[in-house]
């Protein structure tokens, strides 16, 4: 199965927009045999410093008012995750299954984050996920540290990073930029469009660029 690689942080609101635009482009496409393979970007270790729900706060207002008005409505700034390594650890547990149940996990977490205003790093809301997926929960960072090294080696440069074949892309969907030392946000379409045509081209012709 050929597959695209996004490296993200499940605490960023644009990751959130970015796989939401491409799983909509994939289904437009009529491609459901390209994968979405989620891979971890910990902007707490990235940083030196987790995200804060107040910054994070401002950057899904800025998103709700110029761009995606439909999302982020729950969204709870007091319940923000002090660290996103649990979910993190969850998604990577999930893709050990295997590419479709590591993809619903990676869209639920940040789906539960974001438009229901859960606290994701909370053990009880890991446990009720990973019962539902029947997977288990552990402490092993290992497996998200070696997507973060993996990340620095193919020059990631921020959460989220497309990968697919032969191509790769810092946040396609969207536009973002400081003007006047204020977030301004565009949806960039076309951009996504372009990254879309070199990685749901053709079935044999992705599977002979992979």
């Amino acid at each position: 199965m050929a597959e695209i690689e996004v490296f993200a942080d499940v605490s960023c609101p644009f990751a959130h927009v970015g796989l939401r635009r491409l799983v909509e482009t994939r289904h437009r496409l009529g491609r459901p045999d390209v994968a979405i393979v989620v891979r971890a970007w910990p902007l707490e270790w990235v940083n030196g410093v987790a995200l804060t729900g107040a910054f994070v706060a401002e950057e899904v207002d800025q998103l709700r008012a110029q761009v995606t008005p439909e999302l982020f409505v729950r969204f709870r700034a007091d319940r923000f995750p002090a660290s996103t390594l649990g979910p993190l650890r969850l998604t990577h547990a999930a893709y050990a299954v295997g590419p479709e149940l590591g993809e619903v996990v990676a869209l639920e977490v940040r789906d539960r984050l974001f438009e229901r205003g859960e606290d994701v790093a909370d053990p009880a809301v890991l446990a009720t996920m990973a019962a539902a997926h029947g997977l288990e929960l552990d402490d092993d960072d290992g497996p998200v540290r070696e997507d973060w090294q993996a990340g620095q080696q193919r020059g990631v440069v921020g959460s989220p990073h497309f990968f697919g074949p032969g191509v790769d892309a810092f946040c396609p969907a969207l536009r973002i930029s400081k003007v006047d030392g204020h977030l301004h946000i565009e949806a960039n379409p076309a951009r996504l469009d372009e990254f879309a045509a070199a990685c749901f081209g053709p079935e044999d012709q992705v599977a002979a660029a992979t």
